[in-house]
C-alpha cells in the first residue's frame, strides 16, 4: 500500500513555525471550531450547507432568480385555471405533465378530480422551479450535487403523496376500510420509529428462506478462512469447459445477488451453460475485523479464492466474474498478479463495475474530503461501517421508489409491504471495515489512483493498460450508483480486448436480467470518441446480455472435459452452499 511519508524534523525545523493566534482570537477559532462540529453532528452529509450556498449564488442573480419565480407563479395560475375548467366539465390541459415513470400518480384521481389535478400540477411546478433555480446557481462539483440530492429530497417529501389528505388512494383505502387501513399505517409508521430509526419497511423478507428460494443453486463450501467462504457448484451438464469461473461478488453486500432465485441466478445460468463455477461469500465483518484493508480482501479474498479454484480443477488459469465493488478488488488482482508476471486470471467480466472514479455520479454528493472525514471519524470509533447505514445512502439516491413510495403504502394505507427478492437482498446487508473503507474512499473516489496507475501494492504497481486479457465489460442505463457512461471509460483503460454491453433497468436489475420480453441490451465496438459516440452506432438487441456473455464465454473458456470433483483432498468439502457466513447478521 501507499505509505504517506511525515516530513522529517530537519524538514520541519526547515519551515518557518506559524506565528501564534493573538489572544482575543482564540476564543473566536474555538467557537467555530465548536460551531463545525456541531454542525458536523446535525448535518454530517452537508446538505442543508449546500442549500445554503445555492440561496447566496441566487442572491447574487437576482434578475434571473425572480424570473424563475415569475414562472412558477405564471405556472400556477395556468393550472389553476385548467382546474376551475375541470370543475366545470372541461378538459383543460395544466402546463405541466407527469413523467413516465412517476408511478405516484397512476391513480385517475389525479386527472379526474379539479383539486387533485392542481395538487399534481403545483406539485411538478415545484419541481420545475427548484431544477431552474439550481441551474440558475450554477454550483459546482460535490457542492452541486449535494443540493440538486437535498432539493430533490425537500420537494419529494412535500408530493401530495405523502399526506393522508392529499392522497386520493389512501383517502379511498380509509372510506373503504372503515379507517382500519390508517389505524394500521399508524401502528406500522411506529413500528418503523421504534425498530428502524423512522425509515419504512421496504420488503416482506419472512416469505424467503437461503438456501431454498435464495441462494438456491446446489453447492458445496469447499474453503473457509477469516474472511471468505469459497462455494464450488455442482455440476447441471454432462461435461464442462476446462478454464473455470470464480464469481467476484461485492464485499459490501451478501454474495447471492449473483445468485438470486432459480430463474434469476446468474450463477445458475453459467452452471447450465457448463462452467465450473465457484463463487466466495464474505464473512460479515465486525470490529474484530477493523484492521482489515484493500489490501487484506484482495490476498486473503479473491487471490486466495483463485489458488484454491486453480488446486480443485487443476486449471492454469481461472476466468472472473465480478460483479460492482467485487469487480474493482477483481481488476486490483488482475493488475497485481500481472505486475509478477503470473497470468492466473484468463478473462475478466465486469458488471457495473467503476474502475475511473473521476466522475462517480450521485455518490459523489457522499464522497468529498468533508463528508468522507466526518463518516471516518465515526467509523474509527467504531470499527466498521454499519449496514444500514450503507443501505439507507443507496436508497437516498432514488428516494422516490426507496423510501417515499413505502410512505403512501404503508404510513398512509396500512399495506404490507412486497416479497420481492431483490428487495430482501438489499435488506440483508453487510458491514465494513474502518481500514478498508478509509483506503478505498481515498484510493479510489478521492485520489483514482487505480484508474491513473499509481496504486501500488506490496511494491508492486497496478498497471491497468498493461492487462493483457480480454474483458467483457456490462454497463446498465438506470444505473444510480455505476452510471453506466462512467463504466465505459474502463474500455480505454484496460490493455487487452474490450467487449462493451450496455443493458436494460439499474444497477442491480441489469445484472439480475434473466430472458424475458423486456430484456434489452446494446453492444458495439468501443471508441476512443467516448460513450456517446458509442451509443449512437451501437446495436439494440431485444434480448438478455446473459446470452451475448454466454457466447463471448465459451470462445474463452476451453475444450470441453469431465467435470472436476467437488472439492479436492486439500480442499474437501465443508458443508452444502450457501454455507455458513451468509447467515450471519
Amino acid at each position: 500500500m501507499s505509505v504517506v511519508r511525515l516530513p522529517s524534523k530537519d524538514t520541519a525545523s526547515a519551515e518557518a513555525p506559524e506565528a501564534p493566534a493573538p489572544p482575543a482570537a482564540r476564543p473566536s477559532r474555538g467557537i467555530r471550531a465548536l460551531a463545525g462540529r456541531l454542525l458536523d453532528a446535525v448535518d454530517p452529509v452537508r446538505l442543508g450547507r449546500s442549500l445554503a450556498e445555492e440561496s447566496l449564488a441566487l442572491a447574487r442573480r437576482p434578475a434571473r432568480t425572480a424570473g424563475a419565480v415569475g414562472r412558477y407563479v405564471s405556472g400556477s395560475l395556468v393550472a389553476t385555471g385548467a382546474a376551475v375548467a375541470r370543475a366545470m366539465g372541461g378538459n383543460a390541459e395544466g402546463p405541466m405533465t407527469v413523467p413516465p415513470k412517476d408511478r405516484r400518480f397512476s391513480e385517475p384521481t389525479w386527472q379526474q378530480n379539479a383539486y387533485f389535478y392542481r395538487l399534481l400540477q403545483q406539485h411538478l411546478l415545484r419541481e420545475q422551479l427548484y431544477r431552474d433555480l439550481l441551474g440558475i446557481a450554477e454550483l459546482e462539483g460535490p457542492t452541486a450535487q449535494k443540493a440538486r440530492l437535498a432539493s430533490q429530497l425537500v420537494v419529494d417529501s412535500l408530493a401530495p403523496t405523502n399526506f393522508l389528505l392529499t392522497n386520493p388512494a389512501a383517502l379511498r383505502r380509509a372510506f373503504e376500510t372503515g379507517g382500519l387501513s390508517v389505524l394500521r399505517g399508524l401502528r406500522t409508521w411506529l413500528d418503523d420509529l421504534r425498530l428502524r430509526e423512522g425509515w419504512p419497511r421496504l420488503v416482506d423478507a419472512s416469505r424467503f428462506e437461503l438456501g431454498k428460494t435464495l441462494a438456491a443453486t446446489p453447492g458445496k463450501v469447499v474453503y473457509r478462512n477469516a474472511l471468505i467462504e469459497l462455494l464450488q457448484y455442482a455440476p447441471q451438464t454432462p461435461d464442462v469447459h476446462a478454464i473455470p469461473l470464480l464469481c467476484s461478488p461485492p464485499s459490501i453486500n451478501k454474495y447471492y445477488i449473483m445468485d438470486l432465485a432459480p430463474g434469476r441466478s446468474f450463477i445458475e445460468w453459467a452452471v447450465k451453460h457448463g462452467h465450473t463455477t465457484f463463487s466466495i461469500s464474505y464473512r460479515n465483518p465486525d470490529a474484530s475485523l477493523r484492521d482489515a484493508g484493500v489490501d487484506t480482501y484482495l490476498k486473503d479474498g479473491v487471490l486466495q479464492a483463485l489458488r484454491v479454484v486453480q488446486e480443485i480443477t487443476g486449471a492454469k488459469t481461472v476466468n472472473v466474474a465480478a460483479l460492482c465493488l467485487g469487480g474493482t478488488l477483481a481488476t486490483m488482482l488482475a493488475a497485481y498478479l500481472d505486475a509478477a508476471g503470473d497470468r492466473s486470471v484468463h478473462t475478466l467480466t465486469l458488471m457495473n463495475t467503476l474502475i475511473d472514479f473521476s466522475e462517480p455520479g450521485p455518490l459523489g454528493a457522499f464522497t468529498d474530503p468533508p463528508t468522507v472525514a466526518q463518516m471516518l471519524r465515526t467509523v474509527d470509533r467504531r470499527g466498521y461501517l454499519a449496514s444500514h447505514e450503507i443501505a439507507r445512502t443507496f436508497n437516498l439516491l432514488r428516494p422516490n421508489d426507496l423510501f417515499f413510495n413505502y410512505v403512501g403504502n404503508g404510513w398512509l394505507m396500512g399495506e404490507e409491504p412486497p416479497a420481492f427478492d431483490l428487495l430482501a437482498w438489499n435488506d440483508d446487508g453487510t458491514r465494513i471495515p474502518a481500514r478498508f473503507l478509509r483506503e478505498y474512499l481515498e484510493g479510489c473516489y478521492q485520489e483514482n489512483r487505480l484508474a491513473a496507475d499509481r496504486w501500488v501494492l506490496d511494491g508492486r504497481r497496478l498497471r491497468l493498460s498493461a492487462l493483457p486479457q480480454d474483458t467483457f465489460i456490462v454497463g446498465a442505463v438506470e444505473d444510480h450508483i455505476t452510471p453506466w457512461r462512467s463504466a465505459y471509460r474502463s474500455t480505454g483503460l484496460l490493455g487487452g480486448k474490450v467487449h462493451f454491453v450496455l443493458t436494460s433497468s439499474g444497477h442491480i436489475a441489469g445484472v439480475v436480467n434473466p430472458p424475458s420480453k423486456s430484456a434489452a441490451y446494446w453492444v458495439g465496438r468501443p471508441t476512443p470518441e467516448g460513450p456517446e459516440a458509442w451509443q449512437s452506432s451501437a446495436t439494440r438487441h431485444q434480448d438478455t446480455w446473459w446470452n451475448d456473455w454466454a457466447r463471448w464465454i465459451a470462445s474463452r473458456a476451453g475444450a470441453r472435459q469431465a467435470p472436476p470433483s467437488m472439492g479436492s483432498e486439500e480442499h474437501p468439502p465443508r458443508g452444502d452452499a450457501p454455507g455458513t457466513y451468509v447467515h450471519v447478521h
